[in-house]
This record gives structure tokens, sequence and C-alpha cells, in this order.
């Protein structure tokens, strides 16, 4: 599926994008699963079974407004469709290999006026690895673009193979460890619904906060070789870890 060109790219600047990969009914089916899911949390006064609730510029938790659903594929199992769609999947298993695992999904709702996913980090920071095989996923469910909080790409950041240091977030950036980056380097990714970016787990990336009137859906996970063996994440222990293909 991938192009010499397209492959050089991601091994030279640690990602790719794929315009509106996903469409039609069902880009609206998943979009619909997610609405469903910011509706549940509407309820909520705390975090509790995978939702977290958006903290305010002082850090405290605003009742009813969703942050992130950490293992949405265990929350809302119909979401795994979207991992192992074909297009996806078939660009995956190009860059690591055709027997593949998925792990550690998340639902990030982006809401209007504020809301906020993750600032600039590595992924593998959370994973206790440096390993090249972690292949991070982005699929953007709803047009993005700066104004409701686009993500952010640090090209060739992912080439020294190295973890930065990072620090604890505060006020509504509270849930992470974040790192500093020189922005005037950076790569804003606007994109239509849709959209799925593939990037190194050693890559910078991040997102502002969403300052329109928009929401900004997206979902997030990590494919990885099935033999990829890490701690944290055992295969058949770890829940939200789920064969692919």
């Amino acid at each position: 599926m991938l192009s010499v060109e397209e492959t050089r790219h991601y091994r030279h600047e640690g990602y790719l994008i794929f315009p509106a990969l996903i469409s039609g009914e069902r880009l609206q089916r998943y979009k619909g699963l997610l609405d469903d899911l910011v509706e549940r949390a509407r309820v909520l006064k705390a975090d509790e079974s995978g939702f977290a609730l958006q903290p305010d510029k002082q850090g405290h938790l605003i009742a009813g407004r969703l942050f992130k659903v950490q293992g949405v594929c265990v929350v809302e199992p119909r979401i795994l469709d979207l991992a192992r769609e074909p297009a996806i999947v078939s660009r995956a298993a190009d860059l690591i290999g055709s027997s593949l695992h998925m792990f550690g999904s998340k639902f990030y709702p982006m809401l209007s006026h504020g809301g906020t996913s993750t600032s600039w980090h590595q992924d593998n920071h959370y994973f206790g690895t440096r390993s090249h095989l972690v292949l991070s996923c982005g699929i953007y469910l709803e047009d993005t673009d700066r104004s409701n909080g686009c993500l952010r790409v640090l090209p060739q950041s992912h080439t020294t193979g190295e973890l930065v240091k990072h620090t604890g977030g505060d006020g509504t950036f509270a849930h992470g460890s974040w790192t500093e980056v020189d922005e005037d380097q950076a790569v804003f990714v606007e994109c239509p619904a849709g959209t799925v970016i593939l990037f190194s787990a050693n890559l910078l990336h991040g997102a502002a906060t969403n300052t329109s009137d928009r929401s900004r859906y997206s979902t997030a996970w990590h494919y990885i070789p099935a033999d990829l063996d890490l701690q944290q994440f055992p295969f058949g222990v770890y829940e939200d870890r789920h064969e692919i293909g």
C-alpha cells in the first residue's frame, strides 16, 4: 500500500498523513458511537471507569465535561472496528510487519471553548520503551485546524531514539507529563474529517487548546508487532491490548 516515497518520508520525518481515509457511512457510524460517550459523561462529577473529566485552569475537574476516555475500545468495543479498518491496518503493516496488535486506545472529544487533549510529549515516555516498532495512530473524525486544536508534530524528532525529560502538567493540562520544544519547527496538521496519521511513538507531538465553537473528536492508539514484549502491556493480561491482523 505504501509507496517508496511514503516509506522514506516516515523513516526520515517520523509521520505520514492520509487525508479523509475513512469516509461516508463508516465515518458517521464511528462518530455516532463517540457522540454517545460524550453524552454518557454529562452525568459524571468525577473520573470513573475510563472516563476522565476536563480540568479547568486551576486543575479542578468540570462536572459533565468529558476530557478523555482511556481504553475506549474496552468501554465501547465497536470502536475496535475502526482500529481494524483495512485501509489503516495495511499501511501500518507496511511499516512494522503484518502480524499486529494494538494497545492503549483513547478518545479525545476536544470539546469547544477550552477542550484539551495533550501537550508536547513522546508516546514512548509512557510505555517504558524506546522501540521504533511502536507505531502511533491518530484518527480525526471531525475537521481539524489550528482554531480547534489540531495535532502538531516536530519532524525528525524521533531519529535519536532517545526520550526527553517530561514533567507533570497543571491547569487544563493536569492529566499528564509534558515537555518543551521549539514550536517554530512544528508542523500543524490541519486536515478533513476521516484523516489518519501514523507516526513514530518517539516523535514529539501535541495539540493546543480548542478555542473554537466546534469539537474536535479524535481517537489514538498504538500498533505493534504481535511478538513485541511490552512489560506494562502483556497480551492476555492487559485488557486494552488486542489482536489486529
